[in-house]
């Protein structure tokens, strides 16, 4: 009988949490099961004893999964079971990653894998905000040396109020949006999307998370306690020369400091460090320089420069690029630079560059999402590219990492809230990185406002983003924030912090911590010096083009909308789809029908306003109403003996009878000249309340005859019958009913 290691985590709403160990997977080295209502996961941990030689990082892998089974469903596709991870699942596992892997010593090399599996759903609970704690939970109960816990908490604000990790219908009414990773003492990660927030309100929303997270990291370290799991296994990952790392950093530091403070550009820059490097290795004949000495002489001096450029930042305020910590690098900008796509601009700051196009589709163009707890139609994409010239490398280009996949969903986020409400053009932005030394994401910000602007696109306000970064020591005692942070300085300091939004407020952020020990104080001060450096940026922005062009471009698809009664959907449609196809071959024009909310939504576009107003009033026509008394522009459909059948209204056809082909009578309808698909001018006279069927008339819409007498002066009908001379009758202006 097995007997797992239970224990439990209140939310504030009732909601519980429990974490389960020693049932399943005991052969991982970590394993727990987390259930909260009909929301159930497997995390497992798995760390090799050694590892691999000449590692020298942290071969961190998480994998986070959905089951379709999960929530009672098939997989699509021909093989019917779940294949590469969806862009969700991905964009879960970095959530996950960045907060995990600061937290292993700096010396630990091993192999770690980290899976987290989504077994059960109900569709209500979002598991994204549980699989943090999954995973740390399953570190937790292991014996593999991690600075942990942590926990990951979702916060949303709906109707003025923060709601720990809010449903999915709870959260469509949110206008804070963020996901929070942190220790008990230290916020790790945050990522998220506002309305437009201020910068008090999103740190509110942190503290508000934080709280919370520690709660459950409490919860893990008792779970340790009953586990035994406190003490982790000993390693040995690195061999050091201590006496190699004195000689380098001795040797080399003022050199390496010399050019941390010329502020040379980035491939000058590089290329002096590596003379300095190149140099000292000249020193040792082959002999001495092994492979395992050549790793060792490339970590040391690793470290001598990520120490020169730190301190010429703490105590001189001098950059690698010689700004100032506040000061935003040369920005120069254009838009239109292609003429092909329907917008499309250029962004460059410093040594970042983003080329971005827009293009206008229309519902065909809708991407299909299908993921296990999201069914669902996207009409925003943003996707974004980073070749490998961009940085100077001499590799092929593969396929989009996650890493692609992460920068495009935060411009995604970025711009999304300031798109127009109900724009019926489905929109795609494509963001290819021409060159980068800091923040590509942000420069795809920034350049995915000006080509919406190019577009004409009326979006609410634009939208700048920029990356701040973190130099600290003694534990945040002594710390710079630095505005519009380099590669470098991402790659050796101490955070990444993206904030982007509009003169209103914030309206997407992502942050990594890289170090213990950021403080509320510096978190407000960075995000304090990041208003005023989006505030610069924008400006640079509104400078190229301050507002979105009046109309669109020539080549753009035109689109109208037209809102129908649920009931009229199946007319326009017609029989094996039958009249909506009908249409778009008369009329070249392309025509989509969804219901929402229990409506109908018509879309119509074409390349010509002749050929979408064609269509227009052929839908119109379809779901118009007839009225007697009305008007209608009609078509012969057919000629018979007693009349014509006339199309008045799309899929309304009605019998003008040979008596109201005119004044005078008529023997055949042919005597007017009247044939099949010839345009007539008609009014609907009376609608049969029985069958329904419509009487027009042609002859109402004539001047009458001289002469001839009103209906009410007319004779009775007893008296017409005794007058056998209709030829008289003619003459006088009068002509029988009968046949």
């Amino acid at each position: 009988m097995v007997n797992p290691i239970v224990k439990t985590i209140q939310l504030g709403d009732g909601r519980t949490i429990t974490l389960e160990t020693g049932k399943l997977a005991k052969q991982a080295d970590g394993s727990v099961v987390l259930r909260m209502n009909n929301t159930m996961m497997l995390a497992t941990v798995c760390g090799a004893k050694d590892a691999t030689p000449g590692t020298d990082f942290m071969p961190l892998q998480v994998e986070y999964k959905e089951k379709y089974s999960a929530f009672g469903r098939f997989p699509g596709g021909f093989t019917k079971r779940e294949g590469r991870p969806s862009d969700s699942e991905i964009l879960t596992s970095r959530l996950i990653d960045r907060v995990l892997r600061p937290l292993f010593p700096d010396d630990y090399h091993a192999d770690v894998f980290v899976n987290v599996t989504l077994y059960s759903s109900d569709g209500e609970d979002m598991p994204d905000a549980l699989a943090g704690l999954a995973a740390s939970a399953a570190l937790a109960v292991s014996t593999i040396p991690f600075n942990g816990p942590i926990s990951e908490v979702r916060v949303g604000r709906i109707d003025g109020q923060f709601v720990i990790n809010p449903t999915f219908n709870q959260l469509k009414k949110a206008d804070i949006d963020i996901m929070v990773g942190a220790t008990i003492d230290n916020i790790m990660m945050v990522e998220g999307e506002m309305n437009e927030v201020s910068e008090g309100e999103m740190l509110e929303a942190i503290k508000f998370a934080h709280e919370t997270i520690k709660e459950q990291c409490k919860v893990q370290l008792e779970l340790m306690e009953a586990v035994g799991s406190t003490v982790k296994r000993e390693y040995s990952h690195e061999v050091n020369d201590e006496e190699l790392r004195a000689d380098i950093k001795e040797k080399l530091y003022d050199k390496v400091y010399a050019v941390a403070r010329s502020g040379q550009p980035k491939q000058d820059r590089s290329n002096a460090f590596k003379a300095i490097i190149e140099e000292y290795t000249a020193g040792f004949t082959a002999e001495e320089l092994t492979d395992e000495k050549k790793a060792l002489i490339a970590r040391y001096y690793h470290d001598v420069e990520k120490d020169a450029m730190r301190r010429c930042i703490l105590d001189e305020g001098i950059r690698l690029d010689g700004r100032k910590t506040t000061e935003i690098r040369p920005i120069w900008s254009e838009v239109d630079p292609i003429p092909g796509p329907h917008g499309s601009a250029i962004f460059t700051r410093g040594e970042t560059q983003a080329l971005t196009t827009v293009t206008l589709g229309t519902k065909l163009d809708e991407k299909l999402i299908d993921d296990v707890l999201n069914i669902n139609k996207e009409r925003f994409l943003l996707h974004y590219n980073f070749p490998p010239f961009a940085t100077g490398e001499a590799r092929p280009q593969r396929a989009v990492g996650r890493r692609e996949i992460g920068h495009g969903n935060l411009a995604h986020r970025a711009l999304k809230p300031m798109l127009p409400e109900d724009f019926p053009y489905v929109l795609r932005i494509v963001s290819d990185i021409l060159e980068s030394n800091g923040s590509s994401s942000m420069a795809t910000v920034c350049a995915g406002t000006l080509a919406l602007l190019d577009a004409g696109v009326q979006i609410k306000r634009p939208v700048s983003g920029i990356a701040m970064g973190l130099i600290s020591e003694n534990q945040g005692r002594n710390y710079a924030v630095l505005s519009d942070i380099l590669g470098d300085e991402d790659h050796l300091g101490d955070m990444d912090f993206k904030v982007t939004g509009t003169t209103e407020g914030i309206t997407a952020t992502q942050m990594d911590i890289k170090v213990d020990g950021l403080s509320y104080e510096i978190l407000e001060n960075a995000l304090a010096q990041a208003k005023e450096g989006r505030a610069h940026i924008l400006g640079k922005i509104l400078e190229t083009i301050s507002e979105p062009r009046e109309d669109f471009k020539p080549h753009v698809p035109r689109i109208e909308v037209i809102i129908i009664p649920k009931e009229f959907i199946g007319a326009v449609i017609g029989p094996g789809g039958k009249i909506i196809q009908g249409i778009q071959e008369e009329t070249g024009a392309v025509i989509t029908i969804d219901e929402i909310d229990g409506i109908g939504r018509v879309e119509i576009s074409g390349t010509n306003k002749e050929s979408m107003d064609a269509a227009m009033a052929r839908v119109k026509g379809i779901v118009t109403v007839p009225e007697i008394g009305e008007i209608y522009e009609g078509k012969v459909r057919s000629i018979m003996p007693y009349g014509a059948f006339v199309e008045f209204l799309p899929g309304k056809d009605g019998l003008l009878h040979i008596s109201e082909l005119d004044w005078q009578r008529l023997e055949t309808v042919e005597e007017t000249g009247l044939k099949e698909g010839d345009a007539i001018t008609v009014k609907l006279m009376d609608i049969d309340p029985k069958t329904g069927k419509f009487k027009l008339s042609r002859k109402a819409l004539l001047p009458r005859p001289e002469g001839m007498p009103e209906r009410s002066e007319r004779p009775e009908r007893s008296e017409r019958r005794e007058r056998p001379d209709r030829s008289e009758q003619r003459s006088n202006g009068f002509r029988s009913n009968r046949r």
